[in-house]
């Protein structure tokens, strides 16, 4: 990850726990408090880069997923994005721990969104593949975890990346990678 993203290192476990969520509170007191999404004119000339610093400048909407699942964009930079989720009760499984889905969700977001950074004006992507491991599982009583992306390969029609979802105390939950299509969408 680049020096733009790399979070400080802290004193211990407590520290990254307050500053992380500090940085949630000051990245959510200038995002639209409305979720939705923007509209073609609202993003026509940005690339894709620009598009996420807008959304965390509060100029475009964050998306609705984000309010249903409890995450939030944090940073971005060219290839790279961080997200950060807050595990709940109600994203459980029947078996008592938070959904793979929930994990799917918040991984695939951090994939698809630092993609989304490298795309000039008028270029698109959509996901072809998505990997994911599950390592450790997770429940209401993690505070928060981060989505952390990173593009590996970005080319003309493909582009690849890869994702750790961690805990405050360093602890890895999942990881993943996902392929990419990237091409230009249809005129409308």
């Amino acid at each position: 990850m680049s020096a733009a993203l790399t979070p400080p290192p802290t004193a211990s476990h407590d520290d990254a726990l307050a500053q992380w969520l500090a940085e949630e509170k000051d990245v959510r007191a200038r995002i639209r408090p409305e979720h939705g999404v923007a509209t073609m004119a609202e993003i026509a000339g940005l690339n894709g880069l620009e598009q996420m610093l807008a959304m965390l400048d509060g100029k475009l909407p964050p998306p609705p997923i984000a309010q249903t699942l409890d995450f939030t964009l944090l940073r971005a930079a060219k290839g790279e994005v961080i997200f950060q989720g807050t595990p709940r009760f109600r994203h459980y499984n029947p078996m008592g721990t938070v959904h793979g889905g929930w994990y799917a969700t918040l991984l695939d977001s951090a994939l698809g969104c630092a993609v989304h950074t490298t795309m000039d004006v008028g270029r698109a992507y959509t996901t072809l593949e998505l990997k994911i491991n599950l390592v450790r599982a997770l429940n209401d009583k993690v505070p928060v975890v981060r989505a952390i992306g990173r593009v590996r390969h970005v080319g003309r029609q493909m582009a690849t990346a890869e994702a750790d979802l961690v805990g405050h105390d360093g602890k890895l939950y999942a990881h993943a990678s996902t392929t990419c299509l990237v091409f230009d969408p249809p005129k409308r």
